[in-house]
């Protein structure tokens, strides 16, 4: 996957169909209501459709495996006409993969929709989807990384809900597979742990619980990878955070790159109107020049979070690794930050 650093035509009649022009109105339109519109669950049989809102992929015969993947979660693959599309970094023009997606949500035959992989290029869509339209037929949509810019439009502009979760090219351990299956397949309701330490060293010193601040909170799952996030401040696809459980991850950002993005939502008014933090992982997050002046990540989130004066931990298996779990984002959970807890209240799916 790309370091962050480093649809139109073709739907005719079709009650999706979209113009660009008419895209970019619906944009800055305000969405009725603000209870939440649930998408089908997936069963066996069903069709996915796969699209590329970001970086590219970089041959057939990735699309290949990823496709064997889907099929060994019982679905059968359906690949977005332009999957393969490149132009620099994306996965073809920012028309050309809003169309894709629109396409999947204007097709009759699939079922629910699954970004291959991240990279950047998703904010870069936003303009041009019907979100009013996605309202009107709700589909699951699932990824993560990059995707998080879809994920917090998809709440704000329609009020779908969404799955934080494995793109599609990704390994699929079973840890991550159950997750996943258990919300959008069995419209489950789970509770995630924070892992016990483990490994060979006497105190196991793997995954555990840091509680930054104490309690128990309840609220609606908002959030995502915290550059993405942040970045979207200040625009009209980020969803209201009052009363939320912000859910944040991301992977080989520096501790003061760290430090900036959360003083921004701080600045935002943003931190200061949640009802609670859960912290997954961030994953190779330290700035190899630091030396003994810099802060650790921990040290960045402890000073951020500890004194919010709400619930807030980290440790959840959420973000850039392997075994992370599905995260529904758009639903009501709870969390217990001295526990190391967070337990869906309501199912992300219909």
């Amino acid at each position: 996957m790309l370091n962050r650093r480093q649809a139109v035509a073709g739907l005719g009649a079709s009650a999706l169909s979209f113009s660009v022009l008419r895209t970019r109105v619906a944009a800055r339109e305000t969405l009725p209501g603000s209870a939440p519109k649930r998408p089908p669950h997936l069963r066996e049989g069903d069709v996915l459709g796969l699209v590329a809102p970001a970086g590219f992929v970089a041959d057939r015969f990735g699309i290949a495996d990823i496709e064997a993947t889907v099929r060994a979660m019982g679905l059968v693959p359906k690949a977005a006409p332009n999957l393969l599309a490149r132009e620099g970094y994306l996965a073809g023009s920012d028309e050309t993969r809003a169309k894709d997606l629109m396409a999947m949500f204007a097709d009759d035959e699939v079922r629910a929709i699954m970004a291959v992989r991240g990279g950047w290029g998703s904010a870069r869509l936003l303009p041009y989807l019907d979100f009013a339209a996605i309202a009107r037929k709700p589909k699951l949509f699932t990824g993560f990384s990059d995707n998080t810019a879809l994920h917090l439009a998809l709440t704000a502009r329609s009020g779908v809900t969404s799955i934080h979760g494995p793109n599609a090219a990704a390994s699929w351990p079973p840890q991550a597979w159950d997750a996943f299956r258990r919300l959008a397949f069995d419209k489950a309701t789970p509770t995630y742990t924070v892992p016990s330490s483990n490994g060979p060293d006497l105190a196991g010193r793997g995954p555990a619980l840091r509680t930054f601040h104490g309690g128990k909170a309840r609220g609606r799952l908002l959030g995502g990878n915290l550059t993405v996030l942040s970045a979207l401040v200040g625009t009209p696809y980020l969803p209201d955070f009052a009363g939320a459980i912000l859910f944040l991850e991301d992977t080989h950002e520096s501790e003061y790159r760290i430090d900036r993005m959360l003083t921004q939502l701080a600045l935002a008014g943003i931190l200061d109107t949640v009802a609670g933090v859960v912290v997954g992982q961030c994953t190779q997050c330290h700035n190899p020049d630091g030396g003994y002046a810099n802060f650790t990540v921990y040290e960045v989130l402890d000073r951020r979070f500890s004194g919010l004066g709400v619930p807030a931990f980290q440790g959840a298996m959420i973000g850039h690794i392997a075994q992370q779990v599905s995260i529904p984002v758009g639903v009501i959970a709870e969390i217990d930050a001295d526990a190391g807890t967070l337990r869906i209240l309501e199912p992300v799916v219909s």
